[in-house]
């Protein structure tokens, strides 16, 4: 009880952290809801090549010399990935059926990430390089803020809250990842799949979709944030 009071109730920054965090919350709500909202508007409008998904990954993959790259269908709604290990691009049901504007879009989008692996692109390899880092750091660094706030040693929280930066790191440069990714696949449709007004809509879609990552970014942070002002108070007080 003395730790819940000193270490939240008792801090003067924790109700400000706590109102960032929550505004962030909603941000991540909004940027979800406007990417299934894009993707359900244009779900239902077929493209003009009469292509699904699949047909559309296969193509790019071998135009690009990656026929190794295998193509399945995943469960899911929106559950499209593509895995370097195995080498397979997974699209939902939705989009490897689907003729759909927003199939093309995503499978292209994914497409774009199998390209970056070709392409040795750096911020993926580096985004791979620090993930395992990050992933430890997480959990290490919770434990070690909580210790510290417990035991009113707050070099420890510290401690604690730089080694959970990594996971904030690794969201950064997920970003241009993904945006690269998007911009890959849109100049290949714009080139040879889509027309002008069916570009428009793969654009909005790809777009929708960016936004779940700079929120989820965006939410971290202010995460980060809170804690960073919960440790900041608790050093005052020391």
């Amino acid at each position: 009880m003395s730790f819940y009071y000193y270490g939240m109730m008792g801090n003067k920054y924790y109700m400000i952290g706590t109102i960032l965090v929550i505004v962030a919350s909603f941000l991540a709500i909004w940027a979800q809801m406007k990417v299934q909202s894009a993707y359900k508007r244009y779900k239902n409008i077929p493209n003009s090549k009469g292509m699904t998904g699949a047909q559309l990954a296969r193509e790019i993959l071998d135009s690009e010399g990656l026929q190794d790259i295998q193509i399945y269908e995943v469960k899911g709604n929106l559950s499209d990935h593509y895995n370097p290990g195995k080498k397979t691009i997974n699209l939902s049901g939705d989009i490897y059926h689907g003729t759909s504007i927003a199939s093309l879009a995503v499978a292209a989008h994914e497409c774009g990430h199998a390209i970056q692996y070709k392409e040795k692109y750096v911020p993926i390899s580096f985004r791979n390089a620090i993930l395992p880092i990050a992933n430890i750091g997480q959990y290490l660094g919770w434990i070690a803020i909580f210790i510290g706030l417990l035991l009113g040693r707050t070099n420890i929280a510290w401690i604690g809250f730089f080694a959970m930066c990594g996971i904030l790191a690794f969201q950064v440069v997920t970003l241009p990842v993904e945006f690269n990714a998007s911009s890959r696949a849109l100049t290949i449709l714009k080139t040879r799949y889509l027309n002008v007004d069916e570009y428009a809509g793969a654009r909005s879609m790809l777009s929708a979709a960016a936004m779940t990552y700079v929120a989820a970014m965006i939410s971290t942070l202010m995460s980060m944030l809170r804690i960073f002002l919960i440790i900041l108070g608790n050093s005052r007080d020391d």
